[in-house]
């Protein structure tokens, strides 16, 4: 499918929840880029306008545990082969029992009619991203070549804490993940920023000076 279809269904989900008179402007916490976080952002923005973000967040939550947990669920969400009307009548079957806000059925309709099911998991993820940041909640990823000791991933959550990279905070969470090719130094990532401190990062500018390629 090309870019420029998706950005079409992406907008139509956002055009699936915009109100005949847009009663109140809706601002969204963090700029999230790609596909699913299209579709989460228009998923927020329906919901803030409802006064559901919560109620949406845990429906979301049970279905993220469901998804995980039910291999069945999991390969039906993801199976390109069924269409539109099979995908519409499993999604009504699963939510049926769930007390799900109607928010929350109307962006899992939306997407069953964009073929976009097999996305789920990724919009939710980004979905609790969005409810982070709405409370002040700041995820940050550290990328090292050996894992972090507890000591220094202490050390670099309050360094981030005090100064400016990720102001106005409320409480910082960091997640390392090791990459044995980044070779040394750090890859941090917040929201949609990427600040890039690796040895492999500047060894590559150092051989793009010198060779001038």
């Amino acid at each position: 499918m090309s870019f420029v279809r998706t950005s079409q269904l992406a907008q139509q989900a956002t055009r699936a929840y915009a109100t005949a008179a847009a009663t109140k402007s809706v601002s969204v916490p963090l700029a999230l880029h790609g596909i699913e976080g299209r579709y989460a952002t228009a998923l927020y923005t329906a919901a803030s306008k409802k006064n559901a973000l919560p109620q949406v967040e845990t429906d979301l939550k049970k279905l993220k545990t469901l998804i995980e947990k039910d291999t069945k669920v999991r390969q039906f969400l993801e199976n390109p082969i069924l269409g539109k009307k099979a995908k519409k009548e499993g999604i009504a079957a699963l939510a049926k029992g769930q007390s799900l806000n109607q928010v929350t059925l109307n962006f899992l309709d939306v997407l069953a009619e964009n073929s976009r099911m097999a996305e789920a998991s990724k919009v939710i993820n980004s979905y609790q991203s969005l409810m982070a940041a709405h409370r002040g909640e700041v995820q940050v990823t550290v990328t090292s070549s050996k894992a972090l000791t507890g000591d220094q991933l202490n050390k670099l959550k309050a360094s981030l804490s005090k100064g400016n990279l990720v102001a106005n905070a409320k409480s910082v969470t960091v997640d390392n993940k090791v990459n044995p090719s980044i070779v040394g130094g750090l890859i941090i990532e917040f929201g949609d920023k990427t600040i890039d401190m690796s040895l492999a990062s500047k060894l590559s500018k150092l051989d793009k000076m010198l060779t001038g390629k």
